[in-house]
């Protein structure tokens, strides 16, 4: 059953965004720093992880996903560092997960040999 809410969250997450994408003129670019200053918002308010409990990884995976973890590395780090914590710790709640996709994209660059248009 997580599997299936998992789904169908993170598809209607998905439903939403081609939504704003087809019906406004934003740029992906701009719809992607929404999506992440979404989930930070929604963080601060409270609202996120309950929403998270519920969802599963079909609230985590996507970029508001990506926006609340920053804002609980950031939150952590102002805790326990003051406001140094501010700098750090968003780059030390997501470290793993950039590195991550900076990793494997450079490995599927390799493999599948991309050509500039």
């Amino acid at each position: 059953m997580n599997y299936i809410w998992a789904f169908i969250v993170g598809g209607l997450i998905c439903v939403a965004v081609q939504i704003l994408m087809d019906n406004t003129k934003l740029l992906p670019g701009r719809i992607m720093v929404i999506l992440v200053c979404t989930g930070v918002i929604l963080g601060a308010l409270g609202w996120y992880e309950p929403f998270e409990k519920w969802a599963g990884a079909g609230a985590t995976v996507p970029l508001l996903g990506f926006g609340n973890v920053l804002f609980r590395g950031m939150k952590e780090a102002i805790d326990k560092e003051g406001f140094i914590g501010l700098f750090k710790g968003g780059f030390t709640a997501c470290s793993v997960g950039v590195s991550g996709a900076l990793i494997f994209g450079y490995i599927a660059s390799l493999i599948f040999k991309p050509k500039m248009k």
